[in-house]
């Protein structure tokens, strides 16, 4: 059963049991990610390097197996699939706090555990963002993802919360647990979708390999998705100056607190929200191109904020709290006008390996950039370096301009539209 009139997704039933699954496993999400590595620190006490593998081998799964599972989705039923990558992540996380009480949890294990987990993370990703155009109509793609982007935003805003708060009165692994839950909770929420999902017919049975090729080269011919790729290629690589030198430059050339610099973070999640929120209306009142091409360029120059901030006081924390709030604002528009473009304009039988590419291309890249933060950080010092991440997620509005000049390329969720 699909909607009616675009702007009723809320009285859409299935669409509420996939929004309300995805919440509650969001929030576990967030939990687990804080929790993991407090896990590894405060039970295993490990070392830097032992952290540093651990959060290697939760990212890892998306380059060894990322272009892949877009072959597995485009050959399957996706409901079925994510239900599956549901429990078995609740199963593979309720194993640490159940080796945690008995006393034989390892590093080793943890480890292990997260590049599971990992794995069908991967795996649920792609599914999903391959599954919601089976569940609505094609103009309620935009107001479909804006909705999910909330349930994001509300994850952030209260599982790093409620993760700290967990930890300390349960201990970290039993706070995993949450998580674990979560995704049961998911499972049961997406059994219940009475949507009808076809079976895949896929165009080709050639190898698996063949068909991931497929999905690049799809992504490479079409000059649509090959904008968004490159633009968001571009954010997830400049995007990790920050993540290499924010929290050094606000707590060591800045003398911002922790306790503030999370709020500051936490204020993020705040305009993350606002941002999906107004994602729906903004696209169907200036059309996908002009929504992706000024919020990613209002992303970049936010950015610029940060090393504005050049010596301690209220001043630099009121300009860390501009760019955290107008910088994500931005940018959780762009992500949500983003993937509702990919899904309206990628082939049906080619969405999920489509998805995989650009889940491939944008985990790739984002070590790179947080490797060449780092290098450029201690060779020409954070300030200028964070300068030149924010000039470049700025020049990365490049790759969108083809959906400016080229307005009937890009479909419009409007019956009157323009670009």
């Amino acid at each position: 059963m699909r909607a009616g009139p675009a702007g009723n997704l809320w009285r859409h039933p299935d669409f509420l049991r996939l929004w309300v699954g995805q919440t509650v496993s969001s929030v576990g999400s967030v939990i687990t990610r804080e929790a993991l590595p407090l896990t590894a620190i405060l039970v295993l006490d490990a070392q830097p390097g032992e952290l540093g593998i651990l959060a290697a081998a939760g990212a890892l799964p998306a380059l060894l197996i990322g272009l892949f599972a877009g072959v597995w989705v485009d050959r399957v039923r996706r409901k079925p699939l994510m239900i599956g990558a549901d429990l078995g992540r609740a199963l593979i996380l309720a194993t640490i706090p159940a080796a945690a009480v008995a006393g034989i949890l390892r590093m080793e294990w943890l480890m292990t555990a997260a590049f599971l987990a990992g794995g069908l993370t991967v795996v649920f990703n792609v599914a999903y963002a391959t599954y919601l155009p089976s569940l609505v109509r094609p103009d309620q793609l935009v107001e479909g993802n804006s909705k999910l982007g909330v349930s994001d935003s509300l994850a952030e805003i209260t599982g790093s919360a409620a993760g700290g708060a967990l930890v300390q009165a349960i201990t970290a692994p039993l706070a995993i647990l949450a998580d674990a839950l979560s995704f049961v909770v998911s499972a049961i929420s997406l059994a219940g979708i009475r949507t009808a999902e076809a079976q895949p017919r896929p165009e080709t049975t050639g190898t698996w390999l063949s068909e991931a090729r497929a999905g690049v080269t799809t992504v490479r011919d079409d000059p649509r998705l090959r904008s968004l790729v490159g633009a968001s290629a571009s954010f997830y690589l400049f995007s990790g100056f920050f993540g290499a030198l924010y929290d050094l430059y606000a707590l060591r050339y800045l003398a911002i607190t922790p306790a503030v610099l999370g709020l500051l973070v936490a204020s993020g999640g705040v305009g993350a929200l606002l941002g999906a929120a107004a994602t729906g209306s903004a696209v169907r009142r200036w059309g996908y191109g002009r929504v992706l091409v000024v919020a990613f360029a209002a992303k970049g120059l936010a950015g610029f904020l940060v090393p504005l901030a050049a010596a301690p006081g209220a001043g630099a924390v009121a300009l860390l709290l501009a760019a955290q709030l107008f910088g994500d604002f931005a940018l959780s528009m762009y992500f949500v006008a983003a993937i509702s473009l990919r899904q309206a304009v990628a082939p049906p039988a080619k969405l999920g390996r489509v998805n995989a590419t650009t889940e491939f291309i944008e985990q790739g890249i984002a070590p790179l950039g947080l490797l060449a933060g780092g290098v450029l950080g201690q060779w020409l010092g954070p300030r200028f370096a964070l300068s030149l991440g924010a000039a470049g997620s700025v020049l990365g509005t490049g790759w969108l301009l083809f959906l400016l000049r080229n307005g009937r390329s890009a479909p419009e969720p409007n019956p009157n539209p323009h670009l």
